[in-house]
């Protein structure tokens, strides 16, 4: 993975030399309330939209079926504080500094989680049809919108299982139990963001038995370019071309929506 950073009196860095390192080390990166209370203000009604007016299900439903659903009306960067989060500009630096200054956007998930919702076993979201190598960097911005408590689902990540080539499900039988060596995260302050390098093996570790607060959630993935990776979601090119539409790269990230960096769409 690239550890470069474009440095411009308008892009000061946002991450110092022990955070870049502890990424690379461990694969994963906490910022506790990283994002402004303004924006963070502004998502959580349009998760709230997202979920209620059923237009999350309506993505889902597009990305199972396309030939019978088409491409949803609405898309995660249709909502202007989603397109502002997955731009916001501390973000775009970080992730520079991370992945180097050329990087793509790759998918986009907002959800509401409820207190009662099961957990998610372990598993790993880089993006390879067969899960070869680790040489170019892929980053998930977790975004806890409104944080998370001890009476809610925690976060487990495994530090350095990114290094690991391995299949997404290679610790699906665990559950979402926890492994030897593990870091959990069980509070974090409203607006945290944490940078996982998509390799990572992570879990959401439920607490069905005690009643809390619905979790706010968005993820938003990047790409280190240099290489065709694979799309999640049949509509893809839609997505990235909604974004440009709308500007949002500001000008200042020329290759953040290029669909030149994706190869065709299989379903999994």
């Amino acid at each position: 993975m690239s550890l470069q950073a474009e440095v411009t009196p308008s892009r000061p860095l946002v991450l110092d030399d022990e955070q870049i390192t502890q990424f690379t080390e461990l694969g994963f990166l906490v910022l506790p309330g990283f994002l402004p209370e303004d924006l963070v203000s502004r998502v959580i009604p349009e998760v709230d939209r997202w979920v209620d007016d059923g237009l999350r299900a309506a993505s889902i439903a597009a990305a199972v079926d396309p030939q019978t659903h088409g491409v949803p009306k609405v898309l995660e960067v249709d909502l202007p504080a989603h397109g502002e989060l997955l731009t916001h500009g501390p973000l775009l630096t970080a992730l520079g500094q991370l992945l180097g200054p050329r990087f793509v956007f790759h998918h986009m998930h907002s959800d509401r989680h409820a207190s009662d919702l099961p957990g998610k076993a372990w598993h790993h979201d880089y993006e390879q049809r067969r899960q070869a190598a680790r040489t170019y960097g892929m980053i998930h911005a977790l975004h806890y919108l409104d944080g998370f408590g001890e009476d809610m689902a925690g976060l487990a990540v495994l530090p350095r299982s990114h290094r690991e080539v391995a299949e997404k499900t290679a610790y699906v039988h665990h559950g979402s139990d926890p492994l030897p060596g593990e870091v959990y995260l069980e509070s974090v302050p409203r607006g945290t963001t944490v940078l996982a390098h998509s390799a990572l093996f992570h879990a959401r570790r439920a607490k069905p038995d005690q009643p809390g607060r619905a979790r706010y959630f968005v993820d938003a993935s990047y790409c280190e370019t240099g290489v065709l990776w694979p799309p999640v979601k049949p509509y893809w090119r839609h997505l990235l071309a909604r974004a440009r539409a709308l500007g949002l790269d500001r000008g200042e990230w020329p290759e953040l929506f290029s669909d030149s960096h994706f190869s065709e769409y299989e379903k999994a």
